[in-house]
């Protein structure tokens, strides 16, 4: 019975974990990519970077709605 009420918790927590591993993938991928790219051409650093930023944004955008819908599946919101 014990086990029973431990499963009973919070599994938003669970869910974001999850939802987590993916843009923190994705945001790696970026990252490396604009590294890359940097040092096969230098000169192209400054106009590459604004799309890093974006793509950045867009992929953490994605880790926040993975939270905001692990909390309203649950009924919280």
């Amino acid at each position: 019975m014990d086990v029973i009420a431990a499963l009973t918790g919070s599994t938003a927590a669970i869910g974001y974990g999850l939802a987590a591993i993916g843009p923190g993938i994705g945001v790696g991928l970026v990252f490396s990519a604009y590294i890359q790219s940097t040092a096969r051409q230098p000169e192209s650093a400054r106009l590459t970077l604004p799309f890093v930023w974006i793509g950045f944004a867009v992929i953490e955008a994605l880790a926040l709605l993975g939270i905001a819908f692990g909390f309203i599946w649950q009924g919280q919101l």
